[in-house]
Parts: C-alpha cells; sequence; structure tokens
C-alpha cells in the first residue's frame, strides 16, 4: 500500500507564503501604527503577536510532507518539510518483519506516528514521524495497514 501527501505541497506552500505575507504585513502596520496614526494603543502588539502564532502553529505541527510505501519486503517511510532548510528530512527503509509494533499520539493539533523495530545491537529502535497533515482517512488507512504488517509478524513468531 501506497500512501502520499505530496500531492498537497503546493497548498502547504501557499499557506506558509500567505502566513509569511500577514507576518510582514503586520510589522509594516504595527510600525506605521505606532509611528504615524497611533489609533490602537496597546493593541497594536496583536499585530505582531497574532501572525508569529499562527506561524509558529504551522512549524510546530511537524514535517508536512509524509510518504509511506509497503509494497514488497520492505516498509519505506518518508517525512520531510514543504522548505527543505528548515528540518532534515527523514527517510527509513528497513524489512516488514523487523517492525514490532506502532502507537499514534494525537496531542491537540500535533499527530504522532512512533514505530518500534527490532535491531541486532540495541534489541529494539524507536522512530518518530510527524502525521499532522494527514486526513482521518489516510490515517485509518496506515493503521490498516501497518496493523496487518504486526499481526503477519507476530503470526511468524508462533
Amino acid at each position: 500500500m501506497r500512501l502520499s501527501n505530496r500531492n498537497k505541497a503546493p497548498g502547504y506552500n501557499f499557506i506558509n507564503t500567505l502566513l509569511l505575507m500577514i507576518l510582514v504585513g503586520g510589522i509594516a502596520s504595527f510600525f506605521l501604527e505606532e509611528y504615524k496614526f497611533n489609533v490602537l494603543g496597546p493593541e497594536s502588539y496583536l499585530l505582531i503577536i497574532i501572525p508569529i502564532i499562527m506561524l509558529c502553529f504551522f512549524y510546530l505541527a511537524g514535517r508536512q510532507i509524509f510518504e509511506y510505501d509497503s509494497d514488497g519486503e520492505a516498509l519505506n517511510f518518508k517525512n520531510r518539510n514543504v522548505f527543505p532548510f528548515l528540518d532534515k528530512p527523514l527517510s527509513d527503509e528497513f524489512p516488514k518483519y523487523k517492525l514490532m509494533h506502532y502507537e499514534i499520539v494525537n496531542l491537540f493539533f500535533v499527530k504522532r506516528l512512533y514505530i518500534t523495530i527490532s535491531s541486532k545491537n540495541s534489541g529494539s529502535t524507536m522512530l518518530k514521524y510527524e502525521i499532522s497533515y494527514l486526513t482521518k482517512k489516510e490515517i485509518n488507512d496506515l493503521k490498516f495497514s501497518l496493523n496487518k504488517v504486526v499481526k503477519t509478524n507476530k503470526e511468524r513468531k508462533r
């Protein structure tokens, strides 16, 4: 099964550009307000604070692009930002039989996928992916596919 939200990248680029433009407009409005008009008073700081908070929510939600491929004998996970200079992209590929279990954690607006794989050196390794930008249907499809792999692995060990 393949799962990818790569086709939504232009939308995420648009949202990021829009938020940056709102921030620049807010900064310009703040300086005009402070030095020329002086109408808003102390509320003029909201012209800068609100766009900064919106940008923080956008970036703190995690990497926007998530790709998953379970075709063949290996699982392939990729997780990256729309802008590559913000975060290092994650890319992992390992055989299906190494997958021990997984967990999806929902924290307000942040969703994370934790995968535990077996490792020769340390016994197990945990991998973390940010899936905040996946839809509910995509998350359910991901759960279905991972459950299938975990179930197959448990049956093989018996």
